[in-house]
């Protein structure tokens, strides 16, 4: 492939490090200068993760990749979705908004608390083309939170018994959506690699 380095279009470092553990065996690097801001008008997770590619990649004239992930709760119909960053409001920080999932939840019987991590990423090339996958990962809402690593819903996101806040990084990347999201990314990349050279 032309292009060995890969825009992260991403002001989030915990998810630079997710990036950057499993595109480094492709022969990847990445980098993550200081770019525009785009607009998150999207209603699903992939619209956003393409307006967020899009914008970095004409920005930088480099093949930009851009995640847009998130929480999605069955017994809040959805929430809190493609606003999972901004729940809570301006200024709300991570713990916040576990706390203000949990108290939504709080009547809510142990049988009833599934939820989904999305995970939709988006690599746009400087000649237009893409390459989107997604993946899922599956758990409950735990009744209080566990584990200090990860970040943003990790400590009350249940996989099995442990929390994703109580994995390393690659216990994490083994189950979770963005990891699942990254290997059908790697996969998709080394075929439009294979099918350039041929």
């Amino acid at each position: 492939m032309e292009y060995r380095t890969f825009v992260i279009a991403t002001h989030n470092q915990n998810k630079v490090r997710e990036f950057q553990r499993i595109l480094a065996p492709l022969g990847i690097t990445v980098t993550t200068p200081d770019l525009t801001e785009a607009e998150e008008t999207g209603t699903t997770f992939a619209e956003n993760a393409r307006i967020k590619a899009d914008s970095a990649c004409r920005e930088t004239g480099l093949p930009a990749v851009a995640d847009d992930s998130g929480l999605t709760v069955d017994a809040l119909n959805g929430r809190p979705g493609v606003y999972s960053a901004r729940y809570g409001g301006p200024g709300a920080s991570d713990e916040d908004r576990v706390q203000m999932i949990l108290k939504e939840m709080r009547d809510v019987p142990a049988g009833k608390r599934g939820a989904a991590f999305v995970s939709a990423i988006c690599c746009t090339f400087p000649d237009g083309s893409r390459i989107e996958v997604e993946g899922e990962c599956h758990g409950q809402i735990s009744d209080s939170p566990a584990g200090t690593d990860g970040f943003g819903y990790d400590p009350i996101f249940l996989f099995g018994t442990r929390t994703f806040a109580q994995m390393n990084g690659e216990e994490k990347d083994a189950h979770s959506h963005r990891g699942a999201a990254l290997r059908k990314f790697a996969c998709a990349l080394e075929a439009k690699s294979k099918s350039e050279e041929n």
